[in-house]
């Protein structure tokens, strides 16, 4: 075991204050999502739906977006429709199998959404001043073996 490191399933020291401060972290992210949404008439989850689309690394399908948010078809139908309404998406059918329909995240929506979360952009660039380049590799390898590890959770277990 390389040095540093404990045995799987040792607690680690400050365990509750990490998740103390993610769970602060999302708070504050979710009051701002939740005034996006309701500056636009949308729900939280049609905000999670964009961030989803806008990261997604290839086509997102209304399939993939039901998968990731864990949503029914219906309610991804529900959101999308929310979505289209309010000029955030549009969808296209796929030139090959006309079946498949991609969502994209519309240009001209995409200016609202900057405006609207660059307070974030900005309060995480301050953050990041405070610390070395290799501070913060350290935090981004925290931040993706987080998400690595969330991913495999299933909220049913």
């Amino acid at each position: 075991m390389p040095e540093g490191r404990r045995p799987a399933g040792t607690p680690a020291p400050g365990l509750l204050v990490l998740a103390t401060q993610l769970r602060r972290m999302n708070g504050e992210i979710n009051r701002l999502v939740h005034a996006f949404a309701a500056s636009g008439g949308l729900h939280s989850t049609d905000v999670n739906a964009l961030a989803a689309i806008l990261d997604a690394e290839g086509p997102m399908t209304p399939g993939r977006l039901r998968e990731h948010l864990g949503l029914t078809s219906g309610a991804v139908t529900a959101c999308l429709d929310r979505l289209e309404k309010a000029g955030h998406i549009r969808r296209s059918r796929d030139t090959v199998d006309r079946r498949v329909v991609h969502i994209h995240y519309a240009q001209e929506a995409r200016a609202a959404a900057r405006a609207h979360f660059r307070p974030l952009a900005v309060a995480a660039q301050s953050a990041r001043e405070r610390f070395t380049d290799a501070e913060l590799s350290v935090v981004e390898r925290f931040l993706d073996a987080l998400n690595e590890e969330m991913a495999l959770l299933n909220p049913d277990d």
